[in-house]
Order: C-alpha cells, then structure tokens, then sequence
C-alpha cells in the first residue's frame, strides 16, 4: 500500500479529513521550505503538496505566481526540488509528497529519468497540471510503472463523460477544482461542491481532495464536510511571502508564520 493510500485509509478509521497544504518550493528559498514542511507536519498536514517552479504558470493566480517568480529568481530548479524531497525523507518516511507543476520541466529531464528520480527521492504522486488525461498515456504508463500515483484534476465545467474518463487514468486522489478560474479566486459555492462530489463518486472509489478558493478554518470545515481531503494554497503561500531568503528561521517562527494551517486542522476535526 502506498503512502498516499495507507493516509487516507488511517484517517478514514479515524473518522478525520485529510489537509494538504500546498507550497512553492525555493520561496522564499530551499531550507525554508524544508523548514515549512517539517512545519506543515506539525500542525497536522496529512500530505504536501509541493510545486516546482515554471515560467509560465497559466492556472495560477497572483499569489502563487509570485511564488513561483521568487523561486525562479533563486535558481530554483526541478532537480533541486527533488533533492528536497530527498532531505525531507532522511527524518520524515510517512508523509506523502505530490509534486504539482507543469508538463515542460518534466519533458525536459525526460519521462523515465523523472520517474526514476521522483522515486528515488521519496516522492509518492505527481500532479501535472496543464496534461489532460487524453494526451498521458505515456507519461502515466511510466509514472505508475515505477510506482508514483498520477493525480488530475476535475473542473466544475467537466462533463459526466470526460469525468469519467478522468477518474480512471487516476490514482492517489481525485483533485477536484471547486471554483471556475485560477487559484486564489474568492467565491466558494458548497452546494455547487456538494452537488457535483456526489456525481464524481459515481465514477470513482478514489478519494477527492478539494482545492481553490479555501482561504480560511472556517471554509476548509465546510468543504471537509462533504470533501475526502481540504487542499489549501493560495492563502497559505500569502503568508510564506512574508519570509525573508536566507534568513534562518527557527522551528517555532516557522509553525507561528503558517498558524492558519494549525486553525484549519483544529475545525476540520471539530466538523
């Protein structure tokens, strides 16, 4: 059993909703983030997912792109990010890590050589954004053939057909995108939620992670009400951008700066 099924099996016989917070890695540079995500633990995340920076990431908001425009200046690289991964794993062997990012980085290394190294490193599931699952058939057969989940997202404009489809090229977890646009945006509709979760799990037994437009504990309870997983990124990278480069923070300026994540963990359990 992976380590993304043996999670969500241990809070589904607990009763409990995973939270997966989301961060930019290199921002505001590498050991911070090492820092941020041993943080992220702490206060109860359940998986990381973690993005490697592009030039151009389209389905991002301003948030993120930010992010992901400091990282870049830092040099930043995929390969650099895998080796995070690597130490992140000599002192943390349970916590699953989904890479999340865009198809160019990926081509670039190559398929095979991605594969190999993602799992090398520790990673456990790869969510590549701008591949639909019409034009995955190689990259997927590679990714699982060396044991990494592929996860892809489901819009609010996905038809029942293409859901389908979209949930059996899956593992892992079903990403759903709860609202129409970019990451960051506002409004965040839980019946509109609700409604088509409960279409999505005609088609699959997989759990769903809920992402976009979660901004606070108050919103990750609602949606952790009818969701399998509360994946927040927008208002939790917001708040990384307050750190400074290399600066070295400690343990415990880290936990205050994300503190969010510890008030989301807190009312997702109340709920």
């Amino acid at each position: 059993m992976s380590r993304i099924q043996s999670t969500f099996s241990r809070l589904r016989a607990s009763g409990r909703k995973a939270l997966i917070p989301y961060l930019t890695a290199g921002d505001p540079d590498l050991p911070t983030t090492l820092g941020l995500m041993h943080a992220l633990v702490s206060h109860g995340a359940d998986i990381i997912e973690l993005g490697y920076p592009f030039s151009d990431p389209s389905s991002d908001g301003p948030v993120i792109q930010r992010a992901v425009e400091r990282a870049l200046a830092r040099n930043t690289r995929l390969k650099d990010v895998l080796g995070l991964v690597k130490q992140f794993r000599a002192s943390d062997q349970n916590t699953p890590i989904v890479l999340m990012g865009y198809l160019n980085p990926v081509e670039h290394m190559g398929y095979a050589a991605f594969a190999e190294a993602a799992l090398s490193a520790g990673v456990d599931g790869v969510l590549i954004v701008d591949l639909p699952p019409e034009e995955a058939q190689e990259p997927k057969a590679i990714l699982r053939a060396a044991g990494l989940d592929t996860i892809f997202l489901v819009a609010p404009t996905t038809d029942p057909g293409r859901m389908e489809r979209i949930c059996k090229e899956s593992s892992g977890y079903v990403y759903y995108v709860s609202l129409k646009g970019v990451t960051g945006a506002a409004h965040l509709d839980i019946a509109s939620v609700q409604a088509n979760l409960a279409l999505l799990r005609t088609h699959t037994d997989l759990p769903i992670g809920v992402g976009f437009g979660i901004r606070d504990a108050e919103s990750a309870a609602r949606i952790a009400s009818v969701a399998d997983a509360v994946v927040v990124g927008s208002a939790l990278v917001s708040r990384i951008a307050l750190l400074k480069p290399e600066v070295s923070y400690t343990p415990a300026q880290l936990r205050e700066q994300i503190a969010l994540i510890a008030a989301m963990r807190t009312a997702m359990d109340a709920r």
